[in-house]
């Protein structure tokens, strides 16, 4: 007679699965993408939440074992207004994976507004961009790692075309011409979904962004058109995804 398997087992095998399946994608983005050689020095930034951690997470587990042999380190960059929790997890997790050197930056993000100017996402993701290239810069770091993922891009992308009048979005990698790094998306395949449920498994799944300003963003507008969309579809939102190295040209103006 059948029986279904405890619930604890369940629990251990649905675990399984989602760390496969999203080490999977990071695999195979890596190697379709070229994102990671070896030799290269990687720098992963850390925000405290949950992409950027699976991203630390998984990366670090391959240190040594599989894949390109590369370094890594991990930076948070540290706003001035910003809630200081995401730090004091980052702090613990740094214990935790001793071969990975964190790194710590402050930076005065909203002291650097001009008199009469007033805070925005633009903004502060500018500052915040700039001081992690400068700091991959003067340490030799040739990439540095975003925890980006396909809900992520496909947004931006759709962003970029309703409000910017433009076809583009975030590639899994893109090189600077004025710096010697490259920014590389390693979950560019992976959903939110996936990446939640990782998160949840993990247990790290703690921090959001709570920034007052991201209430006003376009992001979260596209994000449920998105879902209308493609009505909870994975393959139709890899589809648009997939839309952006599918390009024919004779069919643009």
């Amino acid at each position: 007679m059948y029986r279904e398997p405890p619930q604890t087992l369940n629990k251990v095998i649905m675990s399984s699965q989602i760390r496969k399946r999203v080490n999977k994608k990071i695999t195979k983005a890596i190697h379709d993408f070229n994102l990671i050689e070896d030799g290269d020095r990687v720098l992963i930034a850390t925000s405290g939440g949950k992409d950027s951690s699976v991203l630390l997470m998984e990366l670090a587990a391959r240190l040594g074992k599989f894949g390109p042999k590369c370094e890594l380190a991990a930076i948070h960059i540290q706003s001035d207004f910003a809630d200081k929790a995401p730090r004091e997890f980052l702090q613990r997790m740094a214990e935790e994976y001793p071969q990975v050197p964190f790194y710590f930056k402050d930076v005065a993000v909203e002291a650097r507004l001009k008199e009469g100017r007033k805070l925005n996402c633009y903004w502060c993701s500018t500052q915040r961009r700039t001081e992690l290239i400068k700091f991959a810069s003067e340490n030799n770091f040739n990439k540095i790692a975003l925890g980006h993922h396909m809900d992520d891009i496909v947004e931006t992308l759709l962003m970029n075309m309703l409000y910017k009048g433009e076809f583009s979005g975030m590639p899994p990698m893109v090189p600077y011409e004025k710096y010697p790094c490259s920014i590389i998306r390693p979950l560019c395949y992976c959903e939110e979904s996936e990446i939640i449920a990782y998160a949840e498994d993990a247990d790290i799944r703690k921090f959001t962004c709570t920034c007052e300003f991201s209430k006003a963003s376009h992001r979260k507008t596209i994000r449920e058109e998105i879902k209308s969309l493609t009505k909870g579809s994975s393959t139709l939102k890899a589809n648009l995804f997939e839309s952006m190295r599918n390009i024919r040209m004779d069919y643009l103006l």
